[in-house]
């Protein structure tokens, strides 16, 4: 049973429809940002500012997408406020440009979502201000996209947790079994850092994934923190 949020459809459809116009206009408004990136942003904005609508058929799809004149109307009012804000906020570690995923036309291995939390060793509370790293022979592990920043650095109200999506590796076929060995590094003031080794196995596929799902995550184990000479005073707590 596949259900469907039909918002989506019609958000995604009208985001690109007038960031097309701005864009056939030369940008006429001052400071708009159009880049892939910016319209996704602006996708996620307006469906966080209204009502999903979820159906299991495709009769039911096509009931959900004809919307009567003044909500077409009313979403398209939301859309603009979404672009004005997206662009005035934009991610600083994104280059702002046009089809930016890399495209792949060979087999892959698709490495899953890797995500953890962080926290406290002493009094298990999640941690902020905390570097995060992903390391593959020493090196920083490239992201699937400019979305996934590595490292990444932990900030408050997020509870301490990280994520990575690696980009995917080529492979000479589908359906082979092989797997990769990563590192995780965590840095934080005044804290003594955590190496942690681990290997995800992998099978590669026929096409890359296209979008985030939490049925293909890895997660890691809670890492915990603690000041220099800490953690052995706790060790001997538990004792």
């Amino acid at each position: 049973m596949e259900i469907h949020n039909t918002r989506e459809d019609l958000v995604i459809q009208e985001v690109n429809s007038i960031c097309d116009s701005l864009e056939a206009q030369g940008k006429p408004v001052s400071g708009i940002c159009t880049c892939d990136k910016c319209r996704q942003d602006a996708v996620c904005y307006v469906l966080n500012h209204i009502t999903p609508y979820y159906v299991v058929s495709h009769r039911g799809a096509v009931r959900a997408n004809q919307a009567n004149p003044q909500d077409r109307a009313d979403l398209a009012a939301l859309v603009y406020e979404g672009i004005k804000r997206v662009s005035h906020n934009q991610r600083p570690y994104v280059t702002h440009g046009r089809n930016m995923d890399e495209t792949y036309t060979t087999p892959v291995f698709n490495i899953p979502t890797i995500m953890g939390r962080v926290f406290s060793g002493l009094n298990f509370s999640p941690m902020a201000e905390v570097d995060v790293e992903l390391l593959q022979n020493g090196h920083h592990v490239s992201m699937k996209d400019q979305n996934w920043q590595n490292p990444y650095k932990i900030i408050p109200n997020t509870n301490g947790a990280f994520s990575f999506w690696p980009r995917p590796v080529a492979a000479k076929e589908a359906g082979t079994r092989g797997g990769f060995e990563y590192t995780l590094r965590v840095t934080a003031a005044d804290y003594a850092e955590i190496v942690y080794v681990f290997f995800i196995p992998v099978e590669s596929e026929v096409y890359s994934a296209k979008s985030f799902s939490m049925e293909r995550t890895f997660k890691l184990p809670d890492q915990y923190l603690f000041r220099p000479g800490e953690e052995k005073d706790q060790r001997l707590i538990n004792e």
